[in-house]
This record gives structure tokens, C-alpha cells and sequence, in this order.
């Protein structure tokens, strides 16, 4: 039976997605602290350094999640994590979630590493779908989502109370025999 307990470093043209660890305490409490990160992943809890460095440190330990911290080629830095979560392996579905930093935003980072792990779940791991929720307010985003294959299932309305206004959550997802069809279409 397929899980995450392998622990993947990929390699694309623009990212490297490696094990998460450690290591990558300084980008995450970067991007943690950014208004732009807190807002599109509505990210409010505030955890101490020790808890956030434990919590990295258990991630290559995990079976039934992948994180992969996504590194720019040109600087080496991490910039991000893209993660496989909430596995089902009687379904071979799961959630995806990224987080982009202050240091990786529009270079097409996020697009290239989305569709890298999409692709290792969909081709290594035999998923047949892959789901996730992007608020309304993060048009750039969705259509990331969108070029990987992704399509609109839904919207969650008034999902999100943010500064006073409710905000709508779309979800979508991207299946396997859609992911094969979005590769011959791009000519990859």
C-alpha cells in the first residue's frame, strides 16, 4: 500500500522540494510573520520557536503526510513548503497545501512546485485525486492551481470572516486521468 513515509528531494528547473527539517525554521518564521502569508492562508496561531523547530524536525517522520520545503534554485534559500496531507489510502486521495514566502512570490516558483508534487502523488504515489480550498481573495492562486490541472469543484461561501467581511473558500481538485491531460496539453 502506498504512503508517505518516503521522503522525496525533487528536482524541477526553477525548485528544488526536499524533506522539510530544521533547517528551515528562519524562511518559516519568515513567512509566518509576512500579512501577505497570514492573509491567503489564514494563518493566526502564534507557537513558540521550540514548538515550531519540534514540529519541523517530525516531518520527515510522518507516514501519512509528505512536506517537502521548496528551495529557489538561484539563491538556495527555502522559500516555501508544499505538503500532501490528509492522506486516504482506501480513496488514494489527499489534500495539497503551499505556502510561498516574501522571498519566493512571483517568480513561478509556486506554479512549478505545485505541479511537481502533483505530479510525484499522482505518477510515484498512484493518487487518483488531489483536493484543496483557496479563499476568493487569491486570484493568483487559483489560476497557479488552474495551469497543474486543477478545476473548480465548488465554493464554500462565507467560509472566512476576515477583517470584518466574509470571504468565500473554492475548492477544487485535480484527478489522475485530468493530470495526464493537462501534461499532453502543455506538451510535457
Amino acid at each position: 500500500m502506498t504512503d508517505f513515509s518516503h521522503k522525496p528531494t525533487l528536482a524541477g528547473e526553477r525548485v528544488i522540494l526536499r524533506p522539510l527539517d530544521e533547517a528551515d525554521f528562519p524562511m518559516m518564521r519568515a513567512a509566518m510573520a509576512d500579512p501577505e502569508v497570514a492573509r491567503l492562508t489564514w494563518s493566526q496561531a502564534a507557537i513558540s520557536e521550540e514548538k515550531a523547530r519540534e514540529w519541523l524536525r517530525t516531518r520527515k517522520d510522518q507516514p501519512d503526510r509528505l512536506d517537502l520545503a521548496i528551495v529557489d534554485k538561484a539563491s538556495g534559500e527555502s522559500v516555501g513548503e508544499a505538503v500532501l496531507n490528509e492522506y486516504d489510502p482506501d480513496n488514494l486521495s489527499c489534500n495539497f497545501r503551499i505556502l510561498i514566502g516574501p522571498g519566493g512570490r512571483d517568480r513561478g516558483l509556486g506554479t512549478e512546485a505545485t505541479r511537481m508534487i502533483v505530479g510525484y502523488g499522482i505518477e510515484e504515489l498512484g493518487l487518483h485525486r488531489i483536493s484543496l480550498g483557496v479563499y476568493a481573495f487569491n486570484p493568483r492562486a487559483q489560476r497557479a492551481y488552474e495551469k497543474a490541472g486543477f478545476v473548480v469543484e465548488g465554493r464554500l461561501r462565507d467560509e472566512l470572516r476576515w477583517e470584518g467581511e466574509w470571504v468565500d473558500s473554492i475548492v477544487m481538485s485535480v484527478l489522475a486521468p485530468e493530470w495526464k491531460a493537462a501534461l499532453r496539453s502543455s506538451g510535457e
